[in-house]
């Protein structure tokens, strides 16, 4: 039995389309509570006790959820690490946003950091941030 053209598209096509139905439907529901970034790699003993350094010495970071360089600079520090963080969200939307305290600061890129009053843009290695604030490992 030999199909038709037409047969063999509604074969091929409607799984495929269930498929991406599923897929939307799953990978869209993070979006319909306040939006995080989610940080995935391990942190070492250095970046926690970095991170910890940090939010004891007033240090902040300045965020956004969707800012890819927020998701590259917190990754450097690993999830352990990140939680230690003392984190300000600016995105209206994202999770326990502080959008009113950026504005005041004046935030102009992300992610910014705060040390010792001033605003500094952009990633910054562990390396550099540990110079900026005088921490020795």
């Amino acid at each position: 039995m030999q199909l038709s053209l037409l047969d063999n598209m509604k074969r091929l096509l409607l799984p495929l389309l269930a498929a991406l139905a599923l897929l939307t439907a799953v990978n869209g529901e993070h979006l319909k509570g306040p939006k995080e970034l989610i940080v995935t790699t391990e942190s070492t003993k250095e970046s926690i006790e970095l991170a910890k350094y940090l939010k004891d010495n007033g240090v902040v970071k300045y965020s956004a959820y969707w800012c890819p360089n927020c998701l590259d600079q917190s990754e450097l520090f690993g999830k352990e690490a990140y939680k230690e963080l003392n984190v300000v969200e600016c995105a209206s939307d994202g999770k326990n946003s502080q959008t009113q305290l950026c504005i005041n600061k004046k935030i102009e890129g992300f992610p910014s950091w705060e040390i010792n009053g001033k605003i500094i843009i952009g990633v910054q290695t562990l390396k550099e941030l540990s110079e900026l604030t005088g921490f020795k490992y």
